[in-house]
């Protein structure tokens, strides 16, 4: 029996550290009718050599080259030179597991929906492994998926860890020049897939780097996590009224991870007390929604003490969750 082809697609820009582990991953998988399109999006360093290497020993590998445009650039141009029937996503920094692409083309097709899901396990540099499960059914309604969403409740944004129709990507692109593009696109997937199916194993290794540009220094385009998570609210709510809690929840989390990404900035203190006095305004509708995270009602409580208080809570969690 014929399998359909799966595109995997890879942005590459200046990974040589970590690339042929990615490389060798996707290579290995245990679903074979792939296709593995590597988008060099203007590396300067040895990256696209490496690329060279795995295109010159298998077919299924193409590499594409570009001038630097950022991530969603290079994930839509990926899409754009893609010719599977079903898109997947995977860092260049990351790993995957070797069964990851057969994982997630059995939950879709088996479910008979257009948009699979795995889990992740978090690397850090330390050695040390976050774990991330999922329990609760295997095929959920959007709306359903999309609440556990909004709540972090086992399901994120991020564009990779997921299987895709191709037919998708037909009206949903990434937002190009922005930071946390997933935050713009996966929700819409969701919206457009009616059914999402929802796997509970760790297939994906998302590699933590303190250099990535997401986990660098604060700097004002990091705002783009507030106003992204607002359209997606209005984009919600305007479709399942019923999930305005859940926004909201959403809504006021942004505002604290932007919060935490300004840990030991001494600049933009205006920006800093705008989002302490937000975080107040609807911290209590969200302290008194029983399916907001413990985390998060933890962080509200600290917030109303002092942010002063907030922030050394902040800084002993990243101790010992990161080990740094």
């Amino acid at each position: 029996m014929n399998t359909p082809l799966v595109s995997v697609v890879i942005p590459v820009f200046n990974v040589e550290e970590y690339l042929k582990k990615c490389l060798k991953s996707v290579e290995n998988q245990t679903y074979e009718n792939i296709e593995v399109v590597m988008v060099n999006d203007g590396s300067t360093d040895s990256s696209r050599s490496i690329c060279k290497e795995f295109v010159n020993e298998d077919s299924r590998f193409k590499l594409f080259d570009k001038i630097n445009g950022g991530l969603s650039d290079a994930r839509n141009f990926g899409v754009s030179k893609s010719s599977g029937d079903f898109v997947t996503f995977v860092d260049s920094d990351d790993f995957i597991d070797n069964d990851y692409v057969k994982y997630l083309y059995d939950l879709l097709s088996k479910n008979n929906v257009k948009m699979s899901i795995c889990q992740h396990r978090t690397v850090f540099t330390n050695g040390k492994v976050e774990h991330h499960f999922y329990h609760g059914n295997e095929k959920l309604s959007s709306v359903k998926t999309l609440e556990r969403l909004l709540y972090s409740d086992e399901v994120d944004t991020s564009a990779w860890a997921k299987l895709y129709s191709k037919d998708l990507f037909w009206n949903i692109e990434f937002p190009v020049g922005k930071l946390f593009e997933d935050i713009s696109t996966t929700y819409k997937f969701i919206m457009a897939s009616e059914y999402v199916s929802i796997g509970s194993d760790e297939k994906y290794n998302y590699v933590y780097r303190s250099k990535s540009i997401v986990n660098r220094k604060f700097s004002l385009n990091k705002m783009d996590l507030i106003s992204m998570t607002d359209q997606m609210g209005k984009d919600v709510s305007k479709k399942f009224p019923l999930l305005e809690r859940a926004v909201l929840r959403r809504r006021v989390y942004a505002k604290i991870s932007t919060l935490n990404q300004m840990q030991g900035v001494k600049e933009h203190r205006d920006i800093k007390n705008k989002l302490v006095k937000q975080i107040r305004l609807n911290g209590f509708k969200v302290l008194g929604d029983s399916k907001t995270p413990t985390r998060d009602k933890v962080a509200l409580i600290l917030i109303y003490l002092g942010y002063p208080v907030y922030s050394c809570f902040w800084k002993y969690y990243l101790k010992v969750k990161k080990g740094i």
